[in-house]
């Protein structure tokens, strides 16, 4: 199976505070397209696949992936997508090859935009506190699939701030 994970850049800002804009986009972005196993989620079992091979992305798509899966920490878009394509992409090969991994990705951020969910229910990720519960309701109505919260704790406020939203 796959996870697919989208990240809301303020908390990765906030609790990395090394971010290449001093503002970061208002909303969420890639993080990245994990394959899995099920007994042992952590390892992908297909880890042979070949390197990053940044000519496998059109112009097109590349500029759709700009705006989808920006690198928020140094602003180096390709380094980024190099990372996630060894780390975890390449790990997918048997099913999607390197141009797929990354149409994908973007096909699922623009159809599961969790900006425009969100905002549709209301909910502003950065205004107020608001209840896992009513995030994850607001996520699974327009979806029809439940997602999984990740949160990171803001050291000065002992906050929990909503950090990654995992399909």
């Amino acid at each position: 199976y796959f996870q697919f994970v989208q990240q809301w850049p303020p908390t990765n800002c906030k609790i990395r505070t090394k971010c290449s804009k001093p503002r970061p986009s208002q909303m969420f972005t890639i993080h990245g397209l994990w394959p899995s196993n099920y007994s042992n989620p952590k390892m992908p079992s297909n880890c042979m696949g070949s390197r990053f091979n940044e000519s496998n992305l059109s112009p097109k798509l590349r500029s759709k992936l700009k705006r989808s899966w920006p690198d928020v920490e140094s602003g180096n878009d390709t380094k980024f997508w190099e990372g996630e394509w060894n780390k975890h992409g390449k790990c997918s090969e048997q099913t999607l090859n390197q141009m797929q991994y990354f149409q994908r990705s973007h096909e699922m951020w623009y159809t599961s935009n969790i900006t425009s969910i969100l905002k549709n229910a209301s909910i502003v990720p950065s205004a107020t506190r608001w209840k896992y519960s009513d995030i994850v309701s607001a996520i699974k109505t327009a979806t029809k699939r439940t997602p999984l919260l990740r949160c990171k704790t803001e050291a000065a406020t002992n906050t929990e701030l909503l950090h990654e939203v995992v399909f």
